[in-house]
């Protein structure tokens, strides 16, 4: 099944891809009809979920053109990113391959949709792309074994995990520069994993900045496969329904070209996977924002005029 996130009209929605129409069928919420929230669905378990798309199926057909993507997953409670999981990047990166994963997190205000613009920050002009497959988790649990561990994969989907190097590198810590405010982009549609080769291995994985190719990869090349990954994370951390793991991206990153390429206001960044889709963002400056503060006794007068 695929499944994709929309908003129209200001209303939320989701369809399902119907091959034998070739359409995608779906409807808002609250709707006739309306099968429930694609989070809850996933919480709800795989028979819950699968029988959510049968029923939207039945919905009119809609015309994707027309719409706002959103995320596929629109809050998820863990976003657990793997860095240097390709050995092509780990060495023009400069490192040495680590042998377990290296983990770090993402946070949910950090993601966008497909066609939504990645947010160029004015704090530094190091935005760089990252193409990667992402896993969403569709049943929870800690301790998975490896053996067991594809059983408690729902689907997946593609991610540019846009980089602020320059907020990156200040510390020995990501967080700063993988989390700034709508840089996740993520779509433009979830797959579920029985469409799919299993772990999502074997899969053309292409990167291109304007038209040009900058990154070109296979799955099957990552250094930690899905299932050792879900075992590795599940080991300590308990993985909930909905969880995603962005599992990391191939060589071809703007960092480490010479001169450097990174993204710039007016560029257009493709992702593209083998079998799941095409995730398209132009990128766009983000002008900063005044946080609105309540009134004070200092400044209650200074409104009041």
């Amino acid at each position: 099944m695929r499944l994709v996130r929309y908003r129209q009209a200001g209303q939320d929605g989701w369809a399902v891809h119907r091959p034998d129409t070739g359409q995608w069928h779906g409807t808002v919420r609250g709707t006739a009809g309306w099968p429930g929230e694609v989070d809850a669905l996933i919480a709800a378990g795989r028979a819950a979920f699968m029988a959510a798309g049968a029923a939207m199926a039945r919905q009119a057909p809609l015309d994707l053109a027309r719409v706002e993507y959103l995320p596929p997953v629109a809050r998820p409670s863990k976003i657990l990113c793997v860095g240097l999981n390709y050995r092509d990047h780990t060495s023009e990166s400069g490192f040495e391959q680590p042998a377990y994963p290296t983990l770090f997190s993402r946070f949910t205000t950090s993601l966008i949709g497909h066609g939504a613009p990645i947010h160029h920050p004015e704090l530094s002009d190091t935005l760089d792309y990252e193409g990667e497959l992402v896993v969403v988790i569709g049943r929870g649990g800690r301790g998975i074994a490896r053996a067991d561990a594809l059983a408690h994969v729902l689907g997946y989907s593609v991610f540019n995990d846009a980089s602020v190097r320059e907020y990156q590198f200040k510390t020995p810590q990501w967080t700063m520069g993988k989390n700034f405010d709508g840089t996740g982009a993520f779509g433009p549609w979830l797959v579920t994993d029985d469409e799919l080769p299993p772990g999502a291995s074997g899969l053309a994985l292409q990167t291109r900045l304007n038209g040009q190719v900058v990154q070109s990869a296979n799955t099957r090349d990552m250094v930690f496969d899905v299932a050792q990954l879900i075992e590795t994370i599940s080991a300590a951390l308990t993985l909930e329904a909905g969880d995603l793991i962005v599992a990391g991206t191939p060589a071809g990153i703007g960092h480490a070209r010479e001169p450097r390429l990174y993204m710039k206001p007016g560029d257009v960044c493709e992702v593209e996977i083998e079998g799941i889709g095409l995730l398209s963002n132009p990128v766009q400056r983000l002008s900063p924002r005044v946080a609105d503060h309540p009134p004070t006794p200092a400044n209650e007068e200074e409104i009041a005029r």
